[in-house]
């Protein structure tokens, strides 16, 4: 049996706000004092039939579409509302032969005439049978009393879900002879699917519903499966647009000696389309690292993914250790090339924990904060830039002091503004809040640090993304680095293993001694044959001992087997052989060849100049 029309819904919207019910002058509300009124009451009850279907039709998604069904219903029709939605909601063109499993979504007549939600789902699923008599009712497509015998069971359900409920009205006594003729129970029958069933409820001191009352709910579950049956798409949309994006966020931030970072991420309102934020944080060499964060304009499956693409081009302009305001000009020519009328603010800083410095660029961006370690809070003057995909405005990059025990607060605009909040605004309520947390707690934990910013958020007024990311600079102990430039001689890697030598004696790293120089003579001596300029020479002490080798020649250097007759060629065997692990990193103006050793445990503890 088909499911009964739908009212027209072609009507203007009501002019009310919305959660408001548009109530006529004269309206009276179905099924009450319909005696002696016959005409009147008909054309009452059409008027809160095209009520009806305008506030449900007008919802976007699930949660609006239900409570649209609510503000309708209650109290004009009934007191208590329970909406069972088949879990998952079915999709596709043929009947769903899974099990039907329903989900509560409860609400009821609250304290001064609110509408309050009760927790979903609070009284557990209903599982009725597929085959038994409450399934065929519902495949049936009929609404009916809950008077009905086969169904005694599944109403017995109902209301000990409606006693369970704080707001709601005590159920009614069992007045002979028609007890169950104060529920209702209908099913949703969407285009193609059964959706699940809406109980109505009248609590004792109301007329009991009449058959025409079966009307009205029939068409009120119509109304609503189709506002469901329309939200589905949106919501696979949504979903899957969440899902890319938080794919494409970092799983996990980096662990780098002279650092410590810490993120949070917060999507934008359930009713808000997906968005772009993204942060990121790149090792660099040097035991440098790259802190990033931006955010693509507009909320939508396009954002997100545009979102992706930047991430993904500032990642590798990352790798090629540009200065932040090169790494922002080509990261503006990639995205005029997407062809994309999104345009995105996007803020680049390189941290250096050896020289304790901090370069910063801005392109649209609001500016970082520092949280210095005396504990007082400084927005950063860094010069803005045109936002990403503006084209043909130049940027600049600032270079300022990064002190050891600083905090560096990178975030996009959605924590500083909302519906009731400037950003101007918004960046002073920021940095008092960090100078809040720090005068409590000095210096205060990174995670503590981002979850006392995050309540500066008004759930209510707040519909962006919000990107954080936290970095607490402890710098590089001058004691462990060595760094020397040699030219490129015959003689250079000779000259390498002795400072490379007594480097290590003063370390109390004697016993490493061996292994690392036929290394470090090794990657010098292929430095040494193509390059033009001098040599850079780095060793860092850690946990591990770090070496870098640094030239000007684009040609990184590739691991091949020896002949039995070749004089050369087992250099970089032998680096793979003793090292943890090594590699090459391509710069703008030539590479790094590292290794690295695991350092003894006890020469890590007893070390002279342990950090």
């Amino acid at each position: 049996m088909e499911p009964h029309p739908r009212a027209d819904t072609n009507t203007a919207p009501p002019t009310q706000q919305p959660g408001e019910v548009e109530r006529g002058r004269d309206e009276v509300e179905p099924g009450r004092d319909e005696v002696g009124r016959g005409p009147e009451v008909q054309s009452d009850r059409l008027r809160f039939l095209d009520l009806a279907a305008r506030r449900i039709g007008r919802g976007v998604d699930l949660d609006e579409t239900l409570r649209g069904l609510y503000e309708v219903a209650i109290p004009a029709f009934a007191d208590v509302v329970l909406v069972h939605l088949r879990e998952p909601l079915p999709t596709g063109e043929g009947q769903s032969a899974e099990p039907l499993v329903l989900r509560l979504h409860s609400f009821a007549q609250g304290p001064e005439g609110v509408v309050t939600a009760a927790s979903a789902g609070a009284a557990g699923p209903v599982r009725p049978t597929v085959t038994g008599p409450f399934a065929e009712l519902l495949l049936a497509r009929q609404p009916v009393f809950g008077d009905v015998p086969e169904i005694e069971s599944v109403v017995a359900e109902l209301l000990e879900s409606v006693a369970s409920m704080p707001t709601a009205p005590a159920p009614a006594p069992a007045p002979a002879p028609a007890p169950g003729r104060r529920l209702i129970l209908a099913p949703l029958c969407g285009r193609r699917h059964l959706l699940g069933t809406v109980a109505l409820l009248r609590a004792a001191g109301r007329p009991a519903f009449t058959a025409d009352d079966l009307l009205v709910a029939a068409q009120l579950g119509t109304h609503t499966a189709l506002g469901v049956d329309a939200s589905m798409p949106y919501g696979h949309e949504a979903s899957a647009a969440d899902a890319l994006q938080l794919r494409m966020l970092p799983s996990s931030l980096p662990e780098t000696t002279g650092v410590r970072l810490a993120s949070r991420y917060l999507p934008g309102a359930e009713t808000s389309q997906v968005g772009g934020d993204w942060y990121d944080a790149i090792p660099l060499p040097g035991n440098r690292v790259a802190l990033v964060v931006g955010d693509v304009m507009g909320h939508s499956m396009t954002s997100a993914a545009m979102m992706g693409q930047l991430r993904t081009t500032v990642q590798t302009l990352a790798r090629l250790d540009l200065p932040p305001e090169e790494v922002l000009y080509h990261l503006d020519e990639q995205a005029q090339r997407l062809g994309s009328e999104h345009m995105a603010t996007c803020l680049y800083a390189i941290y250096d924990p050896i020289s304790q410095r901090l370069l910063v660029a801005d392109a649209g961006h609001p500016p970082p904060l520092l949280l210095h370690p005396d504990g007082s809070g400084e927005v950063l003057q860094v010069p803005p830039g045109a936002p990403i995909g503006v084209g043909g405005v130049p940027f600049q990059t600032l270079e300022l002091p990064a002190p050891t025990g600083g905090t560096l607060v990178l975030y996009t605009d959605g924590l500083v503004e909302s519906r009731h909040t400037d950003v101007s605004t918004g960046m002073e309520l920021l940095r008092g809040r960090l100078e809040a947390v720090a005068a409590r707690v000095a210096p205060p934990p990174l995670d503590m640090l981002c979850d006392a910013v995050l309540t500066l958020l008004d759930p209510d007024a707040r519909d962006d993304d919000v990107a954080l990311l936290a970095a607490r600079f402890d710098g590089f102990p001058p004691l462990n680095v060595a760094y020397w430039f040699l030219s490129p001689q015959p003689q250079t890697a000779g000259r390498a293993r002795q400072l490379t030598r007594r480097a290590l004696h003063r370390w109390g790293l004697g016993s490493m001694l061996d292994a690392t120089e036929l290394m470090v003579s090794e990657v010098v001596t292929n430095a040494v044959r193509y390059a033009s300029r001098p040599i850079a020479l780095r060793l860092l002490r850690t946990d591990v001992l770090r070496c870098e080798v640094g030239d000007d020649s684009p040609q990184v250097p590739r691991m091949r087997r020896a002949q039995a007759g070749d004089e050369g060629g087992r250099g970089l065997f032998l680096v793979d052989h003793l090292a943890l692990r090594w590699g090459a990193t391509m710069l703008s103006t030539g590479k790094v060849v590292w290794f690295e050793q695991q350092i003894p445990e006890e020469y890590r503890q007893r070390g002279p100049d342990a950090a």
